[in-house]
């Protein structure tokens, strides 16, 4: 069971909410790696009990876990989504949640290769998560980072990664926005565009977003010359990449 401080909006999306979980008996967290996930159970109103994953959007050695959550909103008919709906509305401070100990494969590794988080949308979670981690140890591995969103006011965490950009001796940041672009060094108009990036054929990259976005910017990356082997992601739901793969 975690205990529950709430984080209040992240980034100045109020669909878009922070959790800061810590163990309800006090005891010692199970260890976590940068980009794992956990699962949380919640009952819902008619008693059901809900699980769904979110990403850590903290670094994995803090005493705390912090889960980064953006409600699904109804739309074209289809009914809010019941779990992220029920975490906005009704946790409240001092509430307890089931936790999981933290699991996924996509994790960050140790290695001083040069390092591009490439994310969209809610996507950036696990990417803050490394760069947490990445700054909390000091590290000086070269980092780019890149995320796409539909604007700035959008953008979840948003003044984390920049926070965290700027403590890190080797990084830089590169935002694409739809709407409302900012007159900023490194911000971009569109859809993320990576032609004339120059990003090293030696990198790990690692993926997060939607699925077109996701098969969408692997294309570019491998257009670039980074090897598949070095292209990491994660598919949360059924995995259909494989099945409608182009390349």
């Amino acid at each position: 069971m975690a205990a529950v401080d709430r984080g209040g909006a992240a980034g100045g999306d109020p669909d878009v909410v922070s959790l800061l979980l810590r163990p309800a008996d006090d005891g010692p967290l199970p260890a976590a790696r940068a980009g794992q996930y956990v699962s949380v159970r919640v009952r819902m109103p008619d008693g059901v009990r809900q699980t769904r994953q979110y990403s850590l959007s903290g670094a994995p050695g803090d005493r705390l876990r912090r889960i980064t959550v953006k409600r699904v909103a109804s739309l074209a008919g289809a009914p809010e989504g019941e779990v992220s709906g029920l975490l906005h509305r009704a946790v409240r401070a001092g509430d307890e949640l089931t936790l999981s100990a933290p699991f996924g494969d996509v994790v960050l590794d140790d290695a001083d290769t040069p390092l591009v988080l490439v994310s969209a949308g809610i996507g950036c979670t696990p990417m803050v998560g490394m760069l947490e981690h990445l700054a909390a140890t000091g590290s000086v591995r070269p980092v780019r980072v890149l995320h796409a969103d539909r604007s700035p006011a959008g953008h979840a965490l948003r003044a984390d990664t920049r926070r965290l950009v700027d403590q890190l001796a080797c990084a830089r940041a590169e935002f694409w926005y739809e709407h409302d672009v900012p007159a900023e060094p490194g911000v971009r108009q569109g859809l993320m565009d990576l032609d004339g990036l120059d990003l090293p054929a030696d990198a790990d990259v690692y993926l997060c977003g939607s699925l077109p976005f996701m098969r969408a910017v692997r294309a570019q990356l491998l257009r670039a010359g980074v090897p598949a082997r070095r292209i990491r992601y994660e598919v949360f739901g059924p995995d259909l990449w494989l099945a409608h793969a182009e390349d």
